[in-house]
Formats: C-alpha cells, sequence, structure tokens
C-alpha cells in the first residue's frame, strides 16, 4: 500500500466516522422535540426574537423532521455533496442566531436539544464544533466528487 493511498483510505474513514457522527447527533436533536409538544419547541424557537410568531410555529413543526431526514441521509451518505451543504446551511445559520443570542445576554434556552439546556459558551463551543465538522465534510464531500469526475474511464 502507497503512502497515499493510505492517506486516502484513512480520510475516507474519517469523513465516514464524521458525517455518521454528526448524523447521529441529527437523529438525537430530532428525537428530542419530537417527543414533545411542538408548542415547547416553539418557545424556544421564540424567545431568540428573531421570528415572526408565524415563521416560529412553522419551523417549530418542521424543523425536527428536517433534522430527521438530514440525519438519516448523512447516515447512508446519500447525495453527501448536497445533503451536507444543507447541513452546514443549517447548523452556520443557527449558531450565527446563538451568538447573536448569548452577545445580546439573552439568558435563553438553547433548544438544540428539546429543552432544558441554557444558551452558554459550552453549547457555543459545541455547536460551533459541529459547524466546523459539518464544512469539513461539505468540502470533503465535494472534492471527493471531483476527483471522481476527473477520473478516466
Amino acid at each position: 500500500m502507497t503512502p497515499a493511498h493510505s492517506n486516502s483510505r484513512t480520510a475516507r474513514v474519517l469523513m465516514l466516522i464524521g458525517r455518521v457522527g454528526l448524523g447521529v447527533i441529527f437523529l438525537y436533536a430530532a428525537y428530542t422535540k419530537l417527543r414533545l409538544p411542538w408548542a415547547i419547541f416553539a418557545m424556544s424557537i421564540n424567545s431568540y426574537q428573531v421570528l415572526p410568531e408565524s415563521l416560529v410555529v412553522f419551523i417549530a413543526r418542521v424543523l425536527p423532521w428536517l433534522e430527521l431526514v438530514l440525519g438519516v441521509l448523512l447516515i447512508i451518505g446519500w447525495k453527501l455533496r448536497y445533503v451536507a451543504a444543507a447541513t452546514s446551511a443549517l447548523l452556520l445559520g443557527f449558531f450565527v442566531i446563538m451568538v447573536r443570542s448569548y452577545f445580546l445576554g439573552l439568558g435563553i434556552d438553547c433548544g438544540c436539544f428539546g429543552v432544558g439546556e441554557a444558551l452558554s459558551v459550552r453549547t457555543l463551543v459545541r455547536d460551533g464544533l459541529l459547524v466546523v465538522v459539518s464544512l469539513v465534510i461539505t468540502v470533503a464531500a465535494f472534492l471527493a466528487a471531483r476527483r471522481t469526475a476527473q477520473q478516466p474511464l
């Protein structure tokens, strides 16, 4: 086995671990929200003070299902470039709103994994790391697709 082949294999294994891990986190986040009435999650969303009431209700009803779908798709690796990009966009959006809320001094519930977790430096670090992992997976998925497309038949 050549060093280049070994590095390629290691990268593929790390990508698999990353996407499956992120998928499991998304499944858990969906589960924690779906097991409670949607109105409880809507209160967490509303506490961020960034959306009108009608969008809060819509997001509270739809977001857990989107997280569930993204989690499953990450785990199975279907259309990974697009799923990883959607996951990155979603996580980045969450992260920006969380940072904004933290620096505004809103003493609110994160809402990341259901209710009961205060928005704190710890949640910002954790979610920031999730953004980084998701972005790495997204870039790697696009690079892998590019390499595959450039290989001669």
